[in-house]
């Protein structure tokens, strides 16, 4: 798929000795909100000298969420992007629903508000 993206603020999350990231973007062919699951992958090795730089970048999405913000009719979706089985622990499942559930909370109150913009 092809997104062209406005804001992609990032958060991760280290469970079991495994990093995930949830990343988040304006998906323009979507007219949504993107929230995507994914196994964080080590940033390079380049990184290390430079101070504060995060340690893990997201990986491919393997669970993406689309939270329309412009239509209160249309249901936020969620697709599996995946060739592999991939495992999803409970708690990295529970946090990548809480964080679909506040953009779904912010879109729609963007819509009441009449302005339209759900910015993350």
């Amino acid at each position: 798929m092809l997104w062209q993206s406005a804001v992609m603020p990032v958060e991760l999350r280290e469970h079991a000795g495994r990093h995930y990231a949830i990343q988040f973007h304006y998906a323009l062919p979507d007219d949504a909100w993107a929230v995507e699951l994914s196994e964080a992958v080590p940033a390079p090795a380049a990184w290390a000298e430079i101070p504060n730089a995060t340690t893990h970048l997201p990986g491919r999405a393997f669970l993406v969420a689309f939270v329309p913000d412009e239509d209160p009719g249309l249901e936020p979706t969620v697709h599996i992007h995946s060739h592999d089985e991939h495992v999803i622990p409970y708690e990295i499942m529970r946090w990548f629903m809480e964080q679909v559930a506040e953009q779904v909370e912010r879109c729609r109150a963007a819509l009441t508000e009449g302005d339209g913009t759900a910015v993350r």
